[in-house]
């Protein structure tokens, strides 16, 4: 089997899918793409048999074949070649793989294409259709709160529940939880999955800059995306998720607006400041000012900062772990902020002071109690 392709096409399409691919595989074989040829359109295959990303390209061949050609070296091959036509030579009978250019030959050890794990289909699926920009942004403002507690499964995801009216994505790891809705993307079938972080983060990395439409068709055991020549297919996570409505307040007297920006620059500077094990900042709301403030005994650290802020309701102190407070308003897109609060041992919630039609975007936050904060 021979076929003639572009450098510089074939490494860009590489680099798209080669997130996938693990470097100490539970089946050998997954250190490989897998090259299938088919009236001159390449399929290329990545997988480590939780979530497997396939590309296309048309490419010069004269005849159909399949081959497995290793991942690593044939990345840094391209990567060191200027833009030029390259052709792929296969022999069949030893999978030996020689990659020929202007000047050069190159010939490394390919593997049986059979041998490469099957990558399931998606039947009898529910299909969405969004926009990348929507997809991105539903990822962007979930993912980070994320847990990487294995022994907890349902939280190591992101929780999308879809019906008539809008999608709710959730995210979680017991210290945060953050819940965004879209009222513009709904499914007339109602219906839950989790869909596995990892393929969440190649999602993301995947989305092309432009906007263009998404596919995503799912069932109860995989969830299956498609945009431009790009199609990833990911396990879902088969377990519960946790109500997280219920450890929502819902009666919050204790509201302040503010700036998100100078929020997010006195919680940096002041977090220098913190405990290096528990991060905790101390938020006292008085009137219109917010005093924050940090103490690290160990080292005789402290520093307080005040801003003026708009508030409503009685004086209130409260401590947070500051790391969870500069990623959540990290992450929030907004000009200011609206932190409101029931009582010093309850959850906060940090939220848009004005949300955009199309959007609904809450985050939660545990207090850290400050008895032990001198």
């Amino acid at each position: 089997m021979k076929f003639i392709v572009s450098s510089s096409a074939l490494l860009k399409q590489l680099s798209a899918i080669n997130g996938v691919v693990t470097t100490n595989p539970v089946v050998p074989i997954l250190e490989n793409f897998l090259f299938e040829i088919k009236d001159s359109e390449l399929t290329i295959t990545a997988s480590d048999l939780q979530t497997s990303m396939m590309t296309q390209l048309h490419v010069e061949a004269k005849e159909d074949g399949n081959i497995a050609v290793p991942a690593r070296i044939l990345i840094e091959t391209l990567k060191n070649l200027p833009e030029q036509p390259v052709t792929f030579s296969i022999d069949h009978d030893t999978y030996a793989v020689e990659i020929s250019s202007d000047n050069g030959r190159y010939r490394l050890a390919g593997e049986n294409a059979t041998d490469f794990p099957k990558i399931p289909t998606v039947n009898n699926a529910t299909t969405v259709d969004m926009s990348t920009e929507v997809l991105s942004s539903a990822i962007s403002n979930t993912i980070f709160a994320t847990s990487s507690d294995e022994l907890r499964p349902a939280m190591t995801g992101v929780y999308i529940n879809l019906s008539d009216t809008n999608s709710t994505f959730v995210a979680t790891d017991g210290h945060r939880l953050v819940r965004y809705r879209r009222v513009d993307i709904a499914s007339a079938n109602s219906t839950s999955l989790i869909i596995p972080r990892k393929a969440l983060n190649l999602l993301k990395s995947t989305l092309p800059g432009e906007n263009v439409p998404v596919t995503v068709e799912f069932n109860q055991s995989n969830a299956y995306f498609k945009f431009n020549n790009i199609k990833m297919i990911c396990r879902l996570i088969d377990e519960r998720y946790p109500d997280y409505e219920n450890v929502i307040p819902v009666d919050n007297p204790n509201r302040m607006n503010i700036d998100r920006l100078e929020l997010l620059g006195s919680l940096r500077r002041i977090a220098i400041y913190a405990n290096k094990t528990t991060h905790q900042v101390r938020l006292k709301l008085t009137g219109s000012e917010l005093m924050i403030s940090a103490e690290d005994l160990d080292f005789s650290n402290e520093a307080n900062e005040r801003l003026s802020c708009d508030h409503e309701g009685e004086d209130i102190e409260i401590g947070f772990n500051a790391k969870f407070l500069v990623e959540m308003l990290n992450n929030l897109n907004c000009k200011e902020v609206s932190l409101r609060f029931s009582a010093p041992n309850r959850a906060g919630l940090i939220l848009p002071a004005e949300q955009d039609a199309n959007e609904d975007i809450l985050m939660l936050v545990m207090p850290v109690m400050l008895n032990n904060y001198v």
